[in-house]
């Protein structure tokens, strides 16, 4: 456990690493489904607070393995049986996370144990992995050993609230501890670069974690359309069917294709001192592409009759994670490369009229199904200005960063 070499050539995820992410699909889908129905059911706000728990919990879950794991994946028969430790912590914990909804829909308490233990099995296994660190690799013995204090301090925090049977105020405290978790990799580092992470591979665990969440959003198109397909063997396709089939499959390649526009582990070769809003600024678009998939779930619901939203409620249920998602898109580019571009913010204002005429739209009466087909335009924007004139200006974004890091190397 000495570290790998951040500059490895030919670095890609690993089929266990493949396999840990497998685990959270079971996470994100229960995590969106149980959106979709809370928010169906006509309970917006609560809906949108259990499920920014859930992904926060998600994600935090997620980036603390992979971080490691690029740092440290030496890949030996410990190795895989505390990873194999962790996933059983994530099934557990998505076990969970149908009581956590269900408390904040009944708006008694905050129903956190389940969830709670499945992070203490996670924990247990991080943190044997941080401590192997410590014995194992004297340059990163005071790294591991500030992981394994401040992992364990938020640890205490999180089983406190879970067990504590608190009242659904203990939201408050959730966000006290979540702002511990972020502030985690800065109180055990200081800061500074200090773990022998490697770009392209963090990136390409990144990309493969969107394409997993990406895959929400199919689940999502097939709950929207499966019961809409008429007749008892499903052959009966009706025009909403085909319109929510269209939308959300089109809406998904697009949210894919923007997403893989930008060349982040390039980015992060020379911007590795911008790993921290990598890695955290992921969260909002993570949200968002779950969001959409849940989004498209509602809009199915609604349209089985089986929602107590409004038209243009439903609609934005779909609109908002996906101007999020593009929205996050937009400004991790410009952040990690330090650079502005007039033409982005064209393109955004495009986005979002997209976005709000589908909404209007369904304000003055147009059907959710021709709704949904205009918020599928929205990445499309982003897609014909890259590939028209955007990848020009990246091109030049990049060669300015790689000129700059080699004046300062």
């Amino acid at each position: 456990m000495t570290g790998r070499n951040p500059e490895e050539a030919h670095r890609v995820a690993t089929p266990l690493e493949l396999l840990f992410d497998l685990t959270f699909v079971v996470a994100v889908g229960t995590a969106a489904s149980r959106y979709a129905e809370l928010l169906a059911g006509g309970h917006p706000a609560r809906a949108v607070v259990a499920f920014l728990l859930a992904m926060f919990a998600i994600c935090v879950a997620w980036i603390s393995f992979s971080w490691f794991a690029s740092a440290f994946g030496t890949d030996d028969w410990l190795y895989r049986a505390l990873t194999m430790v962790q996933m059983t912590g994530v099934v557990v914990f998505a076990l969970g996370i149908p009581a956590m909804f269900h408390s904040v829909e009944e708006g008694g308490h905050l129903e956190l144990r389940v969830m709670v233990v499945g992070y203490i099995v996670m924990r247990v296994a991080m943190v044997l992995q941080w401590w192997r660190v410590s014995r194992q690799s004297p340059s990163f013995r005071k790294v591991a050993r500030a992981n394994i204090v401040w992992t364990l301090v938020a640890q205490v925090g999180w089983t406190v609230v879970g067990f504590a049977h608190l009242p659904l105020v203990a939201v408050i405290v959730c966000v006290v501890i979540g702002t511990l978790e972020l502030l985690l990799p800065v109180l055990a580092q200081g800061g500074a670069d200090t773990t022998p992470w490697h770009p392209h591979h963090v990136a390409e665990r990144y990309s493969l974690f969107a394409i997993i969440v990406l895959g929400e959003s199919v689940v999502g198109t097939a709950a929207s359309s499966g019961e809409l397909l008429g007749g008892a063997d499903g052959t009966r396709w009706t025009g909403d069917a085909i319109a929510v089939i269209v939308a959300g499959a089109g809406l998904t390649f697009g949210m894919w294709w923007v997403y893989f526009a930008t060349p982040f582990g390039d980015i992060l070769v020379h911007r590795r001192n911008r790993g921290y809003l990598f890695g955290y600024g992921h969260m909002p678009l993570f949200t968002g592409i779950a969001g959409v998939g849940a989004g498209l779930h509602v809009a199915g619901l609604y349209m089985e009759h089986h929602a107590h939203l409004g038209p243009t409620a439903v609609v934005l249920s779909l609109a908002l994670p996906t101007g999020l998602y593009l929205l996050m898109v937009y400004l991790l580019h410009t952040l990690l490369l330090s650079a502005a571009d007039r033409f982005h913010l064209l393109l955004i204002a495009l986005t979002l009229a997209v976005l709000a005429a589908a909404a209007l739209l369904s304000a003055a009466g147009v059907s959710v199904a021709v709704c949904l087909l205009v918020v599928m335009l929205a990445p499309y924007v982003t897609v014909i200005g890259y590939e028209t004139i955007g990848y020009r200006h990246q091109r030049q974004m990049l060669d300015e960063v790689q000129s700059g890091h080699r004046r300062t190397s």
